[in-house]
Order: C-alpha cells, then structure tokens, then sequence
C-alpha cells in the first residue's frame, strides 16, 4: 500500500485526509492518507524512513522549517523560500510549492484591473507564494504583521485611508479559522468598499468574520476552498497518484 499524508500543527481542521481518502476510495487507488500534528518539524524525519511513504504536504507552521529536511527542491521552492509538498522517490525528498498555482488559479477569478495595490496579511510560508504571485501579476503588495520589520508595517499603522488605496487585501494568517470563528485580522474596515477584493486562505468557516466584514461594506470576497482543491490536486500529479 502507498502512503501519503499531511503534517503541521494543528491539524484538527484540515480537509487534505477526508478528500484524498475519498479519492483513493472512488479510484480504487491502494492508498493511504493520514495525518501527522508533529509538535517538532524534526519528527519528519520518522515519516521519511517508512519505506511505503511517497508524499507528504505541509503546512502550518512548517512549510519554511522543512526545507532543510530536504534533498532538493523546485525553482519556485528556492524563490519563495516555503515548501508544501513533498515526493519522495527512491528515497530523494523533493520539495514543490503547490500552494502558488492554487492560489493564483483561484485568486485569480474576481481579480479587476483597478487592484493593482495588496495589503498582504501574515509574513508565513502562506504569504511567501502569495507575494510570488502578486509580484507576477505586478501587483504592488504591502506585508502587515503583528511585529514591525524591513518588510512590513503593524496592524496599527494602518488607516481607513491606506485601507482605501489597497484594493486588494489577503489574509494569509490563520485568524478567523475554526474553531476561532469570532476572531478576525484587526484592520479598520471602515476604509473597505465596493471596490475591494478580500481574498482569506481560511476555508473553514466558509465565510470568516474577515469575509463577512467585507461583503458587509459591498466587496468582492473569495475563501480558500478552491485554492486548496487545487493545489491538492497538483500534489496529486507530483506523485503520480
């Protein structure tokens, strides 16, 4: 039997186990797909020693962690800097970054000319392919997070006025997510209109109090359900599945 599986921490709220078992099921494919909540990503290292293993996803807090776990990785793994998908073939573990072609793919559908500035919530593995994406795209992107850096502005700095020159806004964080619905990005949603696109990798809820608050002011809003179908699949061809 092949075996697969995902690991991260939490895990409790992953949907990767019940659609790739349902898969294996419909398919007839001799498979497993299980989940690993690793408290320390070095714990990998039991995985890569079982001899029936041959993929493995990644996620959060470990899709930067677990590259140097790693016997080579893809050219956007190198650009990006975060990995969430492994194959593991004649014992060489290759990392891929899945998470770029499904954001972008399902990013993509709602996307106007006019959003041509993001604020990118979150400085993770997450909101690295997002920036690769956007950087793709020329999309002008600023990052927000909870500690100041070269690279990003805090939660505080931001206006209702800075709200409205970014049409764009993704959150790459995992706030709002079950079982924290009542929880959302802290962001002055008074500056949020019509014309602005809320993109949240969160899928479950299916529309987060991040979403809601938004629709609520009359913008576009995408979850990340369809990112995560996606990229799931994409794993799928990486391991040949």
């Amino acid at each position: 039997m092949r075996k697969f599986g995902l690991i991260g921490f939490p895990l409790s709220h992953s949907f990767s186990k019940k659609y790739f078992t349902d898969i294996f099921l419909q398919e007839g494919i001799d498979a497993l797909y299980e989940n690993y909540p690793l408290t320390d990503v070095g714990q990998v290292k039991a995985l890569f020693h079982d001899p029936l293993m041959e993929g493995i996803n990644v996620t959060i807090p470990y899709k930067e962690a677990i590259i140097p776990y790693l016997d080579d990785v893809s050219e956007a793994v190198k650009q990006i800097g975060a990995c969430n998908c492994i194959r593991i073939k004649g014992g060489i573990r290759t990392g891929f970054n899945t998470d770029v072609i499904g954001f972008e793919r399902s990013f993509e559908k709602k996307l106007k000319p006019h959003h041509q500035k993001a604020l990118v919530l979150g400085t993770g593995g997450a909101a690295k392919a997002v920036l690769y994406v956007l950087k793709q795209r020329s999309i002008e992107a600023l990052q927000v997070s909870r500690t100041p850096s070269d690279t990003s502005i805090t939660y505080g700095d931001l206006t209702a006025e800075m709200m409205n020159e970014y049409a764009l806004v993704i959150n790459t964080t995992p706030v709002g997510m079950y079982p924290d619905t009542h929880q959302c990005p802290l962001l002055p949603y008074d500056g949020i209109g019509e014309k602005h696109y809320l993109y949240d990798l969160v899928y479950n809820p299916a529309k987060s109090m991040f979403l809601q608050k938004g629709e609520d002011r009359a913008a576009s809003i995408e979850n990340g359900h369809d990112m995560l179908i996606i990229q799931a699949d994409e794993s799928r061809k990486i391991w040949n599945v």
